[in-house]
């Protein structure tokens, strides 16, 4: 098993076990007030550069996460749970990082992980890396996609009128919710930003963590959806490895965090 695939699957089998950081989240809110915030519609985000892996992933998105939970299984219910008792966080401090973390585009995420790393990333600081992780965004696409085709699941909202932080769009009914794409992105985004700078590599993985789990706040995933798009984030950077053009970009990355680093620490991140 490879170091990445370690890591998730670690970190799955911590959910299984006990209370995820999720669940310790809505089992202290308050119920939700209305009216509450709402990100701004996805016609806002910015088209990602193309990816690295034009030529496709040689993986199978489905076969390596397999089928959502049945919804009257044990665990389909407990997916059903968590949806219903998150939205008690509707308003609160983790619904305003799950707006946060629903933008793709970069400038949120480019922020949030800074603060983890330690280390400003972002156009300006760390341009290679910044577009680096911009094309995994597109690169994901050409993983989840295909594999949301396949299983269809609709997602958390789909037939009701609870609170989810963002606008009800199209997407919500026609996307499928397994895998997340979002879930699969944060973790990616984590482990090569962990790679870069290794001295901050726990706090990063929590913040790729973190990433995924916003979407649960948010409502528009169940966790499950999220743990299957953390396999798929694991097996596309394992491919990654093995782009020649991937891998030049990583060792300018790890050169350019390296002199941001030396320019002094992000600003404006919250008190640990």
């Amino acid at each position: 098993m490879t170091r990445n695939a370690m890591l998730v699957a670690a970190f799955s089998g911590a959910l299984l076990m006990g209370c995820s950081p999720v669940q310790e989240l809505f089992s202290k809110a308050a119920p939700a007030a209305a009216p509450y915030a709402v990100s701004p519609s996805t016609a806002s985000w910015t088209k990602p550069p193309p990816g690295y892996l034009t030529t496709g992933m040689n993986l199978d998105g489905a076969t390596i996460v397999g089928p959502p939970p049945e919804p009257k299984s044990t665990r389909g219910r407990a997916d059903r749970k968590i949806f219903n008792q998150t939205r008690k966080l509707a308003g609160g401090p983790a619904w305003d990082k799950a707006i946060a973390d629903a933008d793709l585009s970069g400038a949120h995420g480019f922020k949030s992980f800074s603060c983890a790393a330690g280390v400003n990333i972002g156009p300006e600081a760390t341009p290679v890396l910044a577009n680096m992780l911009l094309r995994m965004t597109d690169d994901a696409a050409t993983l989840y996609q295909p594999a949301k085709a396949v299983f269809q699941r609709k997602r958390p909202p789909v037939g009701n009128k609870k609170p989810i932080c963002v606008p009800r769009e199209k997407w919500i009914e026609t996307d499928g919710s397994y895998p997340s794409g979002h879930g699969l992105i944060g973790w990616s985004w984590a482990l090569v930003i962990s790679e870069v700078a290794p001295e901050h590599a726990s706090a990063v993985l929590a913040r790729g963590r973190e990433f995924g789990d916003s979407r649960i706040v948010c409502g528009v995933h169940f966790q499950s959806d999220i743990e299957a798009g953390r396999y798929l984030g694991s097996a596309m950077v394992s491919r990654l490895h093995q782009d020649p053009a991937f891998l030049s970009d990583l060792e300018k990355a790890k050169a350019e965090v390296a002199a941001s680093k030396a320019a002094g620490p992000p600003t404006g991140c919250p008190a640990a």
